[in-house]
């Protein structure tokens, strides 16, 4: 006999065939739980994690096939033995085309159930082997914590490599919640600079008068407040890579000093003179139309041609639905752990509902919509119910217009799909409260 602990669910409407078997199986040291019926059974299986169901044929209310159907769609890593009576055994072998392990015809001895438990132990270390194989076939849709399947992303990952071995300037292009600064770290990563820093500033969220000191520095008395030296990120990051999201909210006036900089290797700090020699590499992201910022007059184009040396687009997420099973996998487990609740999988018409929704908030907004499933859960198993918020949301807007009008329409969707609420609505947006305020003001955006 196999000495593996295997979890146990009795399902029989006979009370002395569930008590002969929870003895059983308990002086074996196994798990058990038992259920009068397929509907008791479904109720105690979002709380019992159960790796094999023994169930009746006959029941009143919901019969062990019917049963057997809905645990195979719901649990599919969860082995059924049918038990059946001798008259039964065409519905037995039905049960085996749908999925059952096995069957044990009434009445059993002992010894037959010991055969039966060797083969589930035998089958439950195939599937662990299986599982295992699948999660090293897995990291092939992982690159450097990006996770991606779709043919979209898959070229991405081709192209990051090479990139990431030039000292060229990138510019990243994607919507809010794409995960650009993921793409940026993945080829810090994979680059000679690897070993050294890689700094993140958002753009969007700095004063333009405090983003110039926090870039290139400051010398004592250089401002109000400036009692000491202080070195910039310019030079933080020497050796390394300064990742610049959000650049087109920066002024005309940094973009020439940038510009500088990034033409003759050299800085000076504020209130200094002299100049300092930095070594980086600048990636930047934006989820504006640059080119068409520059022909408005609100973009330098010669700091364009500068940044933009590699162009890399990261498709929105409904550009790549394909990729929406492995993320809900992904967030599941990543915060099932966190909050210590086992919840470990999503009915096929909760995943319909994922995959049907457009994501204005792209993957940020998935993730925020899984950890909130999980966190208000209260069974293992995610249904529709759980994410009844998205499939009553209104659709993202689209269509050719100019840039700023969807981008006031989308925060004020975002907005209203959040109630007003400004920190869950700058989450999705990947900006900060601050800077989600002037937005609010630059498009004289009334709360309701």
């Amino acid at each position: 006999m196999i000495n593996d602990k295997i979890s146990i669910m009795i399902v029989d409407d006979e009370l002395i065939i569930r008590e002969s078997f929870l003895q059983w199986f308990k002086k074996l040291g196994h798990p058990v739980e038992t259920a009068a019926s397929g509907f008791e059974a479904l109720e105690k299986l979002e709380k019992f994690s159960s790796d094999l169901l023994f169930v009746d044929i006959k029941m009143p209310g919901m019969n062990g096939i019917e049963l057997l159907g809905r645990v195979k769609e719901e649990y599919p890593d969860t082995l059924v033995i049918i038990i059946t009576a001798y008259g039964s055994i065409d519905t037995a072998v039905e049960a085996m085309k749908m999925g059952a392990t096995d069957y044990l015809l009434k009445p059993f001895k002992p010894e037959q159930l010991s055969l039966v438990m060797e083969k589930v132990a035998n089958q439950k270390r195939l599937l662990a082997d299986y599982k295992y194989v699948k999660g090293r076939l897995d990291r092939i849709t992982r690159f450097e914590n990006i996770i991606g399947g779709s043919s979209p992303m898959q070229e991405l990952f081709d192209l990051i490599p090479n990139v990431a071995q030039t000292d060229s300037s990138i510019l990243i292009i994607g919507e809010t919640g794409t995960g650009k600064e993921l793409f940026a770290k993945a080829i810090h990563a994979k680059s000679t600079r690897a070993q050294r820093p890689f700094v993140a500033i958002n753009c969007g969220a700095v004063p333009d008068s405090l983003l110039e000191s926090e870039l290139f520095g400051y010398q004592k008395g250089a401002f109000t407040g400036a009692a000491h030296p202080q070195k910039g990120y310019l030079e933080v990051v020497s050796g390394g890579t300064l990742f610049l999201d959000e650049i087109g909210e920066i002024s005309p006036k940094m973009q020439v000093d940038l510009l500088r900089v990034l033409e003759e290797k050299k800085l000076t700090r504020l209130g200094d003179r002299n100049l300092i020699d930095v070594d980086f590499r600048l990636i930047s992201a934006t989820r504006r139309d640059l080119e068409k910022e520059i022909a408005e007059g609100r973009f330098r184009e010669d700091f364009f041609y500068r940044i933009n040396v590699i162009k890399l687009l990261v498709p929105a997420l409904r550009h790549r639905k394909d990729d929406i099973p492995l993320l809900v996998e992904h967030f599941l487990a990543k915060y099932s752990q966190e909050t210590a609740k086992k919840v470990d999988h999503v009915r096929r018409e909760a995943m319909k509902i994922l995959k049907d929704y457009n994501w204005p908030g792209n993957v940020r907004e998935l993730e925020n919509a899984i950890e909130r499933a999980v966190v208000l859960s209260t069974s293992r198993t995610l249904s529709k119910e759980d994410f009844s918020f998205l499939s009553s949301a209104p659709v993202r807007p689209t269509g050719f217009r100019p840039l700023r009008e969807i981008e006031k329409e989308y925060i004020e969707f975002i907005l209203k799909d959040c109630g007003w609420n400004v920190t869950r609505a700058s989450k999705i947006l990947d900006v900060n409260r601050v800077s989600l305020h002037k937005m609010i003001k630059r498009y004289n955006l009334k709360r309701p």
